[in-house]
């Protein structure tokens, strides 16, 4: 599998974008996909995920402004992002994982996660 993101930016508070994650080959023991991100001297948090039905979870502090949606005859999924804020502020990653049960449990190898894409709200 190889998973390919992209999308970052600059962009003032308030702004808007959205991010990309194409994946290629196979995701097999996968059945969804997730957003994280990772600020400079902060852990790697979720901040949403989609399963292959559809269904949608985010952090709460992103909830009502990132809508994550996906586009299955492309293989690719979309972070779109509005009202950003500085807190905003990370490199964000996509991953493949299994969504059950209300958990999202990420695959660990390389392989599952994009190169990361550099989100930066100026304020």
């Amino acid at each position: 599998v190889q998973l390919q993101a992209s999308g970052g930016g600059v962009v003032e508070a308030g702004g808007s974008l959205r991010l990309s994650c194409v994946a290629s080959g196979s995701t097999t023991n996968t059945n969804a996909t997730g957003w994280y991100r990772q600020a400079p001297g902060k852990r790697r948090e979720l901040v949403a995920l989609i399963s292959t039905d559809g269904s949608t979870k985010y952090l709460e502090s992103v909830e009502g402004r990132f809508t994550m949606s996906r586009d299955n005859a492309k293989n690719t999924v979309f972070l779109q992002m509005n009202s950003l804020k500085s807190e905003d502020t990370a490199v964000y990653y996509c991953n493949a994982g299994y969504y059950t049960g209300g958990y999202y449990l990420p695959r660990y190898e390389s392989e599952y996660w994009g190169q990361g894409t550099q989100v930066t709200v100026s304020s």
